[in-house]
């Protein structure tokens, strides 16, 4: 890989990015997701949160489930039938970034002067939580600020 220094010249299918979409890409996937990290985690809570179809949640929650980013656990409700919640994996929880900043574009450019319609705040001192950007030696990195890329172990050559 050493030989290969433009990203157009690489499999664009071994992408990270392309590979996360293909989880989290489709209709309705990252708002389960944001339901799920604020703790509504029942197929009913769900449907009726989300105003979703029962088959498209269905589906949503399948694939979450087989992808490893959600787990089903069994409950039982006193004189009722097993049932199932749905929660967050160790690495359906490594996406709390991804969702974070997701919520602070919308809220940036697509609030409509409104302000954001939630506020995400730190538990322990309530400070407002903010996404950084930050280069391994510790240095901020800009909206503006230029980056470079560059062929990684797992690249492969078109």
């Amino acid at each position: 890989m050493s030989t290969l220094t433009d990203p157009r010249e690489l499999d664009s299918r071994t992408c990270s990015i392309a590979r996360t979409m293909e989880l989290i890409g489709h209709p309705w996937t990252m708002v389960v997701l944001r339901d799920l990290f604020n703790g509504v985690r029942r197929f009913d809570e769900l449907t009726d949160h989300l105003n979703i179809a029962r088959n498209v949640l269905a589906r949503r929650l399948a694939g979450l489930v087989d992808a490893g980013l959600v787990e089903k656990v069994s409950y039982r409700e006193p004189g009722q039938r097993a049932r199932h919640e749905y929660r967050l994996t160790p690495a359906g929880r490594d996406l709390r970034p991804v969702l974070l900043a997701v919520t602070a574009f919308g809220d940036a450019h697509l609030s409509e002067g409104h302000g954001p319609p939630m506020l995400v705040e730190h538990a322990e001192c309530g400070g407002a939580v903010e996404v950084q950007l930050r280069c391994a030696h510790g240095h901020d990195i800009a909206s503006r600020d230029r980056l470079r890329v560059r062929p990684g172990p797992g690249a492969h050559a078109k």
